[in-house]
């Protein structure tokens, strides 16, 4: 069963190329959605796919590229949609 999950990561996590690790490690995945910078300096994630590919993703946000320094992630289930064909970097 797909899920759909809302995340609002906080740290370290602009300019350490955070948003393109994300896409790249949601493509491996198979998961649809979207990333990109908050001007309060957090990351905002959408992601949807299968349930046991979004808890791997979630534990890979909650470390992120090498150079980022995770402090906090906000996860808010959603239901599933069907708006997303790939995953993708939007700009802020």
């Amino acid at each position: 069963m797909d899920r759909n999950v809302h995340i609002l990561v906080s740290g370290r996590v602009q300019g350490v190329w955070f948003r393109g690790s994300t896409a790249n490690v949601a493509e491996a995945l198979g998961l649809v959605g979207w990333v990109r910078n908050l001007p309060d300096g957090c990351v905002e994630i959408e992601a949807q796919g299968p349930a046991p590919k979004i808890e791997e993703f979630i534990a890979w946000c909650r470390i992120g590229p090498p150079r980022a320094s995770v402090d906090r992630l906000a996860i808010v289930e959603q239901p599933p949609t069907a708006n997303y064909s790939s995953f993708e970097v939007r700009r802020p």
